[in-house]
């Protein structure tokens, strides 16, 4: 059987940026080459992007739901199945499942799921992402801060304790020791600051001790200001860490993000949905913790008004980086692909067009929608 596949006639960011005139050759899932001109031959299946966007596939760290499923309502394989098809949909080829703050004994299911739909070679699982339940009521959001507590050693040996993929944890810094980050992100668990009250100094300390960036720039977390750089004062200054930032109209104002984003260092500030069930669903309305959310025009709030996730896709946040943001197409696919994986430590093998990556990619129309996507090389 033959396994090559050919991509050509269409715009390809590889490295250099949109090229026009190559063509990408696929084998057993991977890319082998990137080469000049029309490499079809009557040997290898080829697809004619017909003048469309090639891109590396998008990977978001934080998918709360989708395909009208809520990971905390059905942490089982089969939920994680559904979200990730919904989410494909809209060019994501990697994922993080995020489980909002709940009780141990979801917790613990949401990671045997993970795991198991990592064996089954479930598409786009890459880990799991827990964000709390160890965050601060006073930046607390949408979370049940009846279900934050201080984990003992053996809660730290469960969310250590995926064994594969990636496992990412947000936190309030400032309610650990030092020693207890670190020995986190020795286990290999990536530690993120999000829900935090923490002021500058404690992120800052927070930075040195592993915690590898900030869940959501300038939500629930304290602001910048003139005399009090607060915890987005220390995430920007950082050149280390890197910023998940939700680009929906809602979350932050576009000139925020200008800003932000020139702060930062190129390649810091990555795309992120935090998206919801009604993402690929059917429904507008979901529940979270038994209390009705509603969506309506983009929107996912309480019935207080407050922001409860997004209704946000990836294709939808690049759209939004070039129209609202300004960025060049090329950087805001970066922020949802290279980005990404970099900061999940898959930068060696997913995120970018380039020989010897998987071939994960996505082909966007002119309006910057999807009109295809692989993850391995399938379709």
């Amino acid at each position: 059987m033959n396994n090559t596949l050919v991509f050509h006639n269409g715009h390809v960011l590889t490295d250099r940026g949109f090229e026009r005139d190559v063509s990408v050759v696929v084998e057993d899932g991977y890319i082998v080459a990137v080469l000049p001109g029309d490499s079809t031959t009557t040997t290898a299946s080829t697809v004619d992007l017909q003048g469309t966007y090639l891109v590396p596939g998008f990977i978001d760290t934080q998918v709360n739901g989708g395909g009208d499923v809520l990971f905390n309502d059905e942490p089982t394989v089969e939920g994680l199945r559904r979200i990730a098809a919904a989410h494909r949909r809209f060019g994501t080829t990697g994922l993080m499942p995020t489980l909002i703050s709940d009780d141990v004994a979801v917790m613990q299911r949401a990671i045997e799921a993970v795991r198991e739909a990592i064996a089954q070679n479930v598409p786009g699982i890459l880990g799991i992402h827990l964000e709390g339940p160890y965050l601060a009521e006073a930046r607390k959001g949408v979370h049940d801060s009846h279900k934050f507590h201080m984990p003992d050693a053996r809660e730290l040996d469960l969310v250590a304790s995926l064994g594969v993929g990636k496992t990412m944890v947000t936190l309030a810094p400032e309610r650990f020791a030092p020693e207890t980050l670190h020995a986190l992100t020795e286990r290999g668990v990536l530690v993120c600051a999000g829900h935090t009250a923490a002021t500058y100094e404690q992120l800052r300390d927070a930075f040195a001790a592993g915690v590898r960036g900030v869940t959501h720039l300038f939500n629930a977390m304290t602001p910048l200001g003139s005399r009090e750089p607060g915890g987005v004062g220390a995430s920007l200054e950082d050149p280390d860490s890197w910023c998940g930032i939700i680009v929906d109209g809602f979350h932050v104002h576009d000139a925020s993000l200008r800003v932000a984003i020139a702060a930062k260092p190129r390649g810091k500030m990555m795309l992120v949905t935090d998206a919801m069930p009604p993402v690929g669903g059917e429904r507008e309305d979901f529940t979270l913790y038994g209390i009705p959310m509603t969506c309506r025009d983009g929107k996912c709030s309480t019935a207080e008004g407050g922001l409860a996730g997004s209704a946000l896709d990836m294709a939808g946040a690049v759209r939004n980086t070039v129209e609202r943001v300004g960025l060049p197409l090329d950087e805001a696919c970066r922020m949802a692909s290279t980005y990404p994986a970099e900061f999940l430590g898959l930068g060696s093998e997913l995120g970018r067009i380039a020989p010897g990556y998987r071939a994960d990619l996505v082909m966007l129309d002119p309006a910057l929608h999807v009109q295809g996507n692989w993850i391995g090389g399938q379709a």
